[in-house]
């Protein structure tokens, strides 16, 4: 633990100690704020909270895949520059959501562009709460893909329809073979689906196949979220699993429709049948499938 973190969670401690218990002081006190954690090529990622951030740090090339909020922000861009102290030259958006660019601020004069889909950066101006304090894309593309060569690395965006918003992208850092997914991809964990950001539960299976077949074996994926007890990183057969996981949520949902089951009572469930792996609460899943399949078919 560095000692920043050390004084930080000593005064947490302090000023909780009186109302909390031991073992929960014992947890708080052993976990560290944030984690880099280096993957390949000089290439990795990021957590503290909020989205999965992904970064490459070398000495001909700076690179970041989303920026959480502007304090974890900050804490990237320190790590970052103890790596390499030269101008980062490109800052990624995945999607728009506030857990994934909320801390674009923090790189106001520091990086040399901002890229995004043109969905998600006109989804970002739509939402913002406070227009002042935000760093917006000044790069956008509306089709399928975008390069761009930073350093020895090669990075390129990938658009493949609505999904989780209608403006996700597919961030692969070519050389190093590592695919960040934004939000596209909830590791064991039930989703957000943002279906007043375009969202599309049929669409987000073509997606993760179209992804699933776009890479190989040997490529480590970074996911957005993941369940607890398990890992923001992984390999295609996750892929695989989620689609399963929405493909089951419609069919259960639909079942229920044609059965007369209101969207109260089959948001019941702690699973969805044919995808346990997903475990906790549904609601979200079945409100956004239940409205693809009734309410957006009226």
């Amino acid at each position: 633990m560095n000692r920043r973190n050390f004084v930080k969670q000593s005064s947490l401690i302090t000023g909780i100690g009186a109302t909390t218990g031991f073992s929960f002081l014992s947890a708080l006190f052993a976990q560290d704020a944030f984690k880099m954690t280096a993957l390949r090529n000089n290439v990795g990622y990021f957590t503290e909270r909020g989205g999965t951030i992904g970064w490459m740090a070398a000495n001909n090339g700076i690179v970041v895949v989303d920026t959480q909020y502007e304090d974890s922000a900050t804490h990237l861009i320190e790590e970052v520059k103890k790596k390499s102290n030269r101008q980062i030259d490109l800052l990624i958006n995945t999607h728009h959501h506030g857990d994934h660019t909320s801390g674009n601020i923090a790189f106001k004069g520091l990086a040399k562009q901002v890229v995004a889909h043109e969905n998600s950066k006109k989804n970002q101006e739509r939402t913002s709460r406070n227009p002042e304090n935000t760093l917006l894309p000044d790069t956008t593309f509306n089709n399928a893909k975008w390069s761009k060569k930073v350093g020895d690395e090669t990075m390129s965006l990938h658009y493949f329809g609505a999904a989780h918003t209608d403006g996700d992208v597919v961030v692969h850092f070519e050389n190093a073979n590592i695919v960040h997914m934004g939000d596209l991809h909830f590791n064991r964990r039930p989703p957000f689906i943002d279906k007043s950001a375009g969202a599309n539960m049929a669409n987000w299976q073509v997606v993760l196949e179209k992804t699933y077949n776009n890479f190989d074996s040997d490529t480590i994926f970074v996911y957005g979220h993941a369940g607890e007890g398990f890992d923001v990183q992984g390999k295609r057969e996750d892929l695989k699993a989620f689609q399963n996981y929405l493909q089951k949520s419609l069919e259960y949902v639909k079942k229920g429709i044609d059965g007369g089951k209101t969207k109260e009572a089959l948001s019941a469930v702690n699973e969805i049948p044919g995808a346990p792996e997903w475990k906790g609460n549904q609601s979200r899943t079945i409100d956004a499938a239940y409205t693809e399949l009734f309410e957006e078919t009226k």
